[in-house]
């Protein structure tokens, strides 16, 4: 056999790696889908600050507040289950593009809507239905597309700076959204946000799906594929573990729909201080969330997510005996730092552990879980309150925080044990499962 000829000088070797960038801000399909992302966002907490204003200042009633979220809760419990099974079977690309170009739909028949006065309410609720069944749609499709755009070894930087970002939308969008509606009524602002869901659908489009799994067949009924991943959460104590956590820490924990209750007969600091404290966890959690994708962790990830939710409670039981507003903003800073490493690690233990074939499913029983924590907690701190009175009810809420991290800790010991988030993939589940017996 002859000799292979010598290797031109100027080739590279064909197994030589790609240069990273050296921010996750620099990765190109990260960029493009976070700027998609904000844009969504902004139009989604831009148009949610408008319809509530709009309707209570068309209605003068209370309880027409509580029909706009209860017209977008509704359709997104019933549908998010369906959804997460469509995801897996539907490149998630093209379902989250459809879902924002339903919402820019919305939004334009809400700006036709803002003209007719009292009689465009009931329209505005049968709007708000549809609005609410797209984002069944594109919330478990976000958190499940992440995965495919950005590589396994940069996924926890991505999640922390994405999180970070969106809460950087949703306390700046109803700011924004005050001040367009201030200056051209409805019709300007639900245009602004139908420019903004139309811009996210098309930018979205271009962002690059590298690290996707190929699509496998489709087998069984939507009831034996969803069945399936029920069962694979269930028989992974690190999964499991992880959201019932977040779900029944903030669920009995949280202080958020106190704070007008603090502000006004505790704290006495009038509506100026009630906006600082709405802003501190904010704080807390946006410069955590940008320290975290700069500088991610991956080590003693289990011990370290339920040191994290011990001292978001921690912090809550501060807030709830502190009456010095000082001390008060400085512990709901600490409880936002605090959330934000456990959304990080929760973030990345979930989609470390679940396979790319059942991301939708997995995400859509994780968004129910944070939407039943979130709407469901602020009912529990409000009922709480009426019975007990505010500091009882968020000082009980702290205990019951700290007593949920201890049986947690007990209960799913893999979960603490976890050091590194490659220890949470499918491959090495059923080691962690056997450790648990």
């Amino acid at each position: 056999m002859s000799a292979l000829p010598p290797r031109s000088p100027s080739t590279p070797a064909p197994d030589a790696p790609a240069p990273r960038p050296a921010s996750i801000y620099c990765d190109p399909g990260f960029l493009a889908f976070a700027i998609a992302r904000v844009a969504a966002m902004f139009a989604t907490q831009v148009q949610a600050v408008v319809v509530a204003w709009q309707v209570y200042d068309l209605t003068r009633e209370p309880m027409a507040l509580a029909f706009v979220g209860l017209a977008q809760f509704l359709p997104m419990l019933a549908l998010l289950l369906p959804a997460g099974d469509l995801i897996d079977r539907v490149p998630r690309k093209r379902i989250l593009c459809a879902s924002w170009g339903v919402g820019a739909v919305c939004s334009a028949l809400l700006w036709w809507l803002s003209g007719h006065g009292t009689a465009g309410v009931a329209g505005i609720y049968a709007v708000l239905v549809l609005f609410g069944a797209s984002r069944a749609f594109s919330a478990p499709s976000l958190q499940s597309l992440l995965p495919q755009v950005v590589p396994r070894e940069r996924l926890a930087s991505a999640i922390a700076a994405n999180s970070m970002l969106m809460r950087t939308a949703a306390i700046g969008g109803p700011f924004i959204g005050g001040l367009l509606y201030a200056a051209g009524g409805g019709e300007m602002t639900y245009a602004v946000c139908f420019v903004s869901f139309a811009v996210g659908a098309l930018l979205m489009l271009r962002v690059p799906v590298a690290h996707a799994a190929p699509l496998g067949p489709v087998l069984g009924t939507m009831r034996e594929r969803f069945g399936e991943g029920i069962r694979f959460i269930r028989s992974r104590p690190i999964i499991l573990g992880t959201i019932s956590l977040d779900l029944f820490a903030v669920l009995l924990g949280g202080v958020i729909a106190l704070l007008p209750i603090y502000a006004h007969e505790v704290l006495h600091v009038g509506p100026e201080g009630l906006g600082a404290l709405r802003s501190a966890m904010a704080i807390g959690e946006v410069g955590t969330g940008f320290y975290l994708s700069m500088r991610p962790f991956n080590r003693r990830v289990g011990a370290t997510m339920f040191t994290a939710v011990a001292v978001f409670g921690a912090a809550n039981l501060v807030f709830a005996f502190s009456t010095v507003f000082a001390l008060s903003f400085a512990a709901l800073i600490v409880a936002g730092a605090a959330d934000m490493v456990s959304v990080y690690i929760r973030g990345s233990l979930v989609q470390f552990s679940t396979p790319d074939a059942m991301r939708g499913r997995v995400s859509a029983v994780n968004m129910l879980f944070i939407g039943s924590s979130n709407e469901l907690g602020e009912f529990r701190a409000g009922t709480s309150a009426a019975w007990l009175g505010a500091v009882p009810a968020a000082v009980a809420g702290g205990l019951c925080t700290l007593g949920v991290v201890g049986a947690w800790a007990w209960m799913f010991k893999p979960l603490r044990r976890v050091d590194r988030f490659e220890e949470a993939s499918p491959q090495a589940a059923p080691l962690a499962t056997h450790s648990r017996k």
